[in-house]
């Protein structure tokens, strides 16, 4: 549904020939005119108006000085830079472009009559005056010549398997009359046949056709050769064939015409020479001559040139049918004529004539869709399609009208250029239409009736140009009743004038130029804002310039959201999941229009026909115009038909929902809706995930409640619902309290046994039997019918199974047995069986002492030992049995010191004091063990075997276990032993003499301090290897890291933004083959979060965070404390050893305080240094004595 606009004409009159063009040809390269006439080849570029190059062609007597020569074939070479030219004499010359000398490379006798070269420059047909072709190379070596006239078919002759004659095949609805019809005889050619043959390529060169007069009948024939120039096929006989051919480059089909005895046809035909379709020109049998048909290079526009009325016409095709898109007219005057018409083989829909007076016209032809401009709902997204002398209208509004079909057409008295749009509001409508040197306005407006139309109320304006030549008028816009604008060309040939247009005073049927305005560019593209009012013209150049009715201001745009490479990426990319700016169409897909005020978008598939689709963007973007509004009916309406989540509805804006529930309800006005707006509600924020919000959007208040989004919603619509109406909203309370993220289900079941105790008396209202259906509807039926007997209400839940699928004998013996039962024993029963063991064990409290066997069984398989405890009191029997079992099970799970606790406190004191003994907590064993009380023998024995047995010192609580000996068990030796293998010396010495026991001195005590200093040494020795060892590896490592950051830096250039970025110890750019992930990690506390962090250091080489693993080591070299160990060291006398510890760690700590800069630089001191003890060194304190 397109047409083809003229962007801008390139009209050249400077050059001055003498003679009349002959041929013509366009240099790819260069874009300048190569033309021939009877005396010379001239080379012009029309953009200067300069001749480049030009030879005579009589000079040398390849053409007769007195002008009777003709050129029938002219080729660019781009190749060689050189022009090829045929004469009819027989000569054929090159034409040095660089040189401008003539050179005859080939000559024929009989003469030439056409020439053509394939579309690859590799060879060259001619064809001679003695009925010949000639096929040459592109150095003109000669590969063959046969005869133009051949009695063969050639290769592709149809082959005839001999089923039957004729006579007795079927002829479809022809009828057997069909078997003796006699061929027609072929009629010769028309008179004004120049009978010449025509030879055209195919697209790819491996096929060239010729079309000549068949000697025997006098009528055209059309002849298919391959490359290597053996004849492949023989047209069928054609009444009326004319000498017009030429072949679709893409290669489908074969263009030529034919005269009909009541119509003029353009037809085709396969390259095995039987006709393909046809489409009529629009003029009667003899009207008008078609001197030639050609295609432009991608093969999307037939040019048909007619000799008699001196025109162009510019063909296109859609859905099977022909569309006269332009029709150039050039008038009367035989030297306005068209000369020679070609189009650009570089650029498709550029069209070059040359007229017979040596004018050149260059015409820039654009693919639009010509649509109303409106932007308010009273616009009907109108797309007129011109197809010569009709207007093809489709309102979009109101139908889509596959193509070629249309709403309505208006018939106009001459073939349309231009089509455009009042660019009034409310008035888009309308619309006008010109043609050649006149414009029809309409006096009333013909789509506003929206069918008939037709073109009687229309009223042609003349229009008052300076230049003649067909389309002097280009770019029109209507921008109110009395106005219009125009692009004319320029005083200068890369100018061009905007024309202001006005009724004249003198007859509202003629428009004079009000005002004009030179514009140095050519306009390609003029744009009316209806809003504002501005008109934008857009240069070929790119510039935007804005019309200011007289003057012209250049427009500086910013794109501030999207730039070009932006777009292009946006393009190419496919897109996010939920993006709702793409969406995938099939290749080749145009957009026709948007209908304004609407989600529909019209697409023309390449096939031509047309689809509907509601684009994502359009869809939301007037979702959410109707939600601010607070018009939920209409979004309902589109998201429940173009299936958008009806979250949508609450998610856009929670506040202005909630505050306008009523009104909500209020419009849907139906409980299905609302039911059906209940059951998609979801936890989710689409506005976040399925639908974002557009970035410059304003953020919408959200709801400062801490309940959950579908609670609040359900919550909401159940209060209002329920003070509106409740019995017409019955079915909708419900659903909000079954839609709950935890659904309500036995408060849903309430309402339905309160509407089967209450009928409701108000018409219309919802009956029981039709809410529990519904409430079957939305709830599984096993699930209803337990909620239901946990409500304890049996009426109730023989109404559930009743609606149910289920078999009475199934369930009725089992509420049978729950009737006959005590009430809390049989609610007991009803919990357990819905596995509610919780209110379970609470109604079985209730039922006596001689249920407490079951409870206290339920306790165990349930581990409800807390629930129980709670329902009991702390001076009965089952208060202590409960404890006691709950203290088995806390020595199960490893917990005995708290069972010893529970004992303790419910009077079981000997289980206490074995669970205490179990749990080391020896201070509540002591305790427990006094309140017995246990004898002095049997205390000291519980004492020796809480402090030894591998307990309290195999936990290395040698203090601990010291007091235990010494106070309980009365061993001295034990306890002082177990000080000093704990290294307790000072605690040591006191019991030593405080039960004089100094032998244990000599034999114990010294000897260990001596075995401490060399332990202590041997500790030191192997700490400072490892720190030696750590440091001159974070050394390796942090070098190795500004390398690869200085590499980075060197690929991103100096002046890169994000060097300050890269910090020292950075792991980024280690190269390492690890990777490392804690995306699990959150909401921890600070010392998880620290452990955390710790478990991703490795000081394995070549891991991400091995520098930091490196300074997290070096900071726990030493954590030891010796201060008490030199002291007793000292007091015995052992000063050597003493010194020799004391300096060996003084060297070390020296050591290590040196290496603090360097193992912590500033830089990394408040960052990335370790905290608390990792940071510093803790330093020992040492006595010194004096002299030593």
């Amino acid at each position: 549904m397109r047409n083809l606009k003229l962007l801008k004409s390139l009209r050249s009159c400077e050059l001055q020939c003498l003679g009349s063009p002959q041929c013509f040809s366009v240099r790819g390269d260069t874009g300048s005119l190569l033309l021939a006439s009877q005396y010379s080849i001239t080379e012009y570029d029309p953009r200067t108006g300069q001749v480049v190059s030009e030879a005579s062609l009589t000079a040398d007597s390849f053409l007769p000085e007195d002008g009777s020569g003709v050129v029938v074939g002219l080729q660019d070479l781009a190749e060689v830079e050189s022009a090829c030219l045929a004469t009819a004499g027989g000569d054929v010359i090159l034409f040095n472009l660089n040189t401008c000398q003539l050179e005859c490379v080939g000559s024929v006798d009989s003469g030439l009559t056409s020439m053509s070269w394939s579309p690859d420059e590799e060879l060259v047909i001619l064809t001679t005056g003695q009925e010949t072709v000639i096929m040459m190379t592109k150095d003109f070596e000669p590969i063959t010549e046969m005869g133009i006239h051949q009695d063969d078919f050639g290769e592709g002759k149809f082959i005839t398997v001999g089923w039957g004659k004729k006579e007795t095949q079927f002829h479809g609805s022809e009828g057997k009359q069909a078997a003796q019809r006699k061929a027609v005889e072929v009629q010769p050619a028309a008179v004004w046949d120049d009978r010449r043959p025509r030879v055209t390529w195919r697209g790819d060169g491996q096929l060239f056709a010729v079309s000549a007069v068949c000697p025997q009948t006098g009528a055209r024939k059309v002849r298919v050769w391959n490359r290597e120039g053996v004849l492949q096929a023989t047209s069928e006989p054609i009444n009326g064939l004319e000498q017009a051919l030429c072949w679709k480059p893409s290669g489908s089909l074969i263009a030529s015409t034919q005269r009909h005895p009541n119509k003029h046809s353009v037809v085709f035909m396969e390259k095995n020479g039987l006709l393909h379709g046809d489409f009529t020109l629009p003029f009667s049998k003899d009207q008008v001559k078609v001197k030639k048909l050609l295609w432009n290079s991608d093969s999307s526009v037939l040019a048909v040139w007619l000799q008699d009325m001196t025109a162009v016409q510019l063909w296109t095709v859609g859905n099977y049918h022909w569309y006269l898109k332009q029709s150039l007219d050039f008038g009367r005057d035989p030297q306005k004529a068209p000369a020679c018409v070609c189009w650009d083989p570089e650029r498709p829909l550029q069209l070059h004539v040359v007229t017979c007076d040596w004018t050149t016209i260059a015409y820039d032809w654009g693919w639009t869709t010509e649509r109303s401009p409106g932007l308010d709902a009273t616009d009907n997204a109108n797309v007129a399609v011109i197809d010569g002398d009709k207007i093809l209208v489709t309102t979009f509004r109101q139908c889509v009208v596959p193509p070629p079909m249309c709403s309505f057409e208006l018939q106009l008295k001459s073939p349309v250029n231009q089509v455009t749009f009042l660019c009034q509001p409310q008035r888009t409508n309308h619309v006008i239409f010109a043609f050649h040197k006149f414009i029809s306005r309409p006096r009333l407006d013909p789509l506003g009736g929206g069918g008939g139309g037709g073109g009687s109320d229309l009223a042609p304006g003349l229009v008052s140009v300076l230049q003649q030549e067909p389309l002097a008028l280009r770019q029109l816009l209507w921008l109110n009743h009395d106005m219009f604008v125009g692009v004319s060309p320029g005083l200068l040939p890369t100018s061009s004038t905007v024309l202001i247009l006005h009724p004249s005073e003198d007859s509202q049927d003629t428009l004079n130029v009000r005002s004009a305005v030179e514009v140095a560019g050519e306009v390609i593209s003029m744009v009316h804002c209806t809003q504002t009012g501005t008109v934008a013209l857009q240069l070929e150049d790119g510039q935007i310039k804005k019309l200011l009715w007289g003057q012209l201001f250049t427009l500086f745009f910013k794109l501030s959201t999207l730039t070009v490479k932006g777009l292009q990426a946006a393009l190419a990319s496919d897109g996010g999941q939920n993006d709702e700016t793409l969406r995938r169409v099939e290749r080749g897909s145009r957009i026709v229009t948007v209908v304004p005020q609407d989600t529909r978008v019209i697409l023309q598939m390449p096939r031509g026909n047309l689809e509907t689709v509601h684009h994502r963007a359009l869809v939301l973007a007037q979702l959410r115009r109707w939600l601010d509004s607070l018009k939920f009916r209409e979004s309902f309406e589109c998201m429940r038909k173009l299936r958008i989540n009806l979250n949508l509805i609450y998610d856009h804006s929670p506040k202005v929902f909630l505050e306008n529930i009523e009104t909500f309800i209020t419009q849907l006005d139906s409980i299905n809706h609302i039911n059906l707006f209940l059951t998609e509600l979801k936890e989710e924020d689409t506005t976040s995930t399925m639908y974002p919000r557009p970035e410059n959007s304003p953020v919408r208040p959200q709801t400062a409640s801490g309940k959950k989004k579908v609670d609040v919603v359900c919550d909401a619509l159940k209060s209002t619902m329920e003070s509106m109406d409740p019995n017409k909203f019955c079915l909708s309370i419900l659903t909000a309290h079954v839609k709950k993220t935890v659904p309500e289900l036995e408060i849903a079941l309430q309402k339905v046994h309160e509407l089967r105790a209450n009928p409701p008396k108000s018409p219309g209202a919802v009956s029981a039997e039709e809410a529990l259906k519904y409430l079957l509807f939305l709830v599984n039926v096993n699930d209803l019918y337990e909620h239901s007997l946990g409500t304890y209400d049996f009426d109730l839940v023989l109404m559930v199974a009743e609606k149910s699928q289920k078999d009475p004998k199934e369930y009725l013996p089992f509420l049978n047995m729950l009737k006959s039962l005590e009430p809390n024993y049989q609610r007991f029963t009803i919990d357990k069986h819905l596995k509610r063991y919780r209110k379970a064990l609470f109604h079985l409290s209730k039922c006596g002492q001689e249920h407490f066997p079951e409870a206290l069984q339920l306790v165990k398989q349930q581990k409800l030992y807390n629930e129980a405890l709670r329902l009991f009191t702390a001076d009965s029997a089952q208060y202590k049995a409960l404890s006691c079992a709950y203290a088995e099970h806390l020595v199960e799970q490893q917990q005995a010191e708290q069972a010893g606790l529970l004992l303790w406190r419910c009077g079981e004191i000997t289980s206490a004091l074995q669970a205490f003994a179990t749990s080391n907590s020896w201070r509540n064993a002591i305790c427990v063990a006094q309140q017995i009380p246990l004898p002095p023998d049997q205390l000291a024995l519980l004492a020796r075997d809480l402090a030894g047995n591998q307990k309290l010192t195999e936990q290395r609580r040698y203090s601990e276990a010291a007091l235990l000996l010494d106070q309980y068990a009365k061993d001295c030796e034990e306890a002082i032993l177990a000080l000093i293998t704990g290294a307790v010396w000072e605690e040591a010495l006191r019991l030593i003499y405080m039960h004089n026991r100094q032998d244990i001195t000599e034999t114990n005590l010294k000897p260990a301090l001596l075995e401490a200093v060399n332990t202590q040494t041997v500790f030191l020795e192997a700490q400072m290897t490892t720190f030696t060892r750590h440091k001159t590896r974070l050394a390796v490592v942090r070098e190795q890291k500004e390398k690869a950051r200085l590499d980075m830096l060197d690929e991103d250039g100096p002046d890169c933004a994000d060097a300050e970025l890269y910090s020292e110890a950075s792991s980024v750019m280690t190269g390492s083959k690890y990777s490392h992930s804690n995306s699990r990690i959150s909401s921890r506390s600070s010392k998880n979060r620290r452990k955390a962090e710790r478990k991703k250091l490795s000081l394995k080489e070549g891991s991400p965070l091995e520098d930091k693993a490196l300074m997290y080591a070096l900071g726990e070299i030493i954590t030891t404390e010796v201060h008490s160990l030199l002291k007793t060291l000292v007091l015995f006398q052992f000063d050597k050893h003493a010194e020799k510890l004391q300096q060996a760690y003084d060297e070390a700590l020296h050591k290590m305080e040196a290496a603090i800069p360097e193992v912590w630089p500033d830089g990394l001191q408040n960052n990335q240094a370790p905290v608390n003890k990792y940071s510093h060194f803790n330093p020992c304190l040492v006595w010194r004595s004096g002299g030593l």
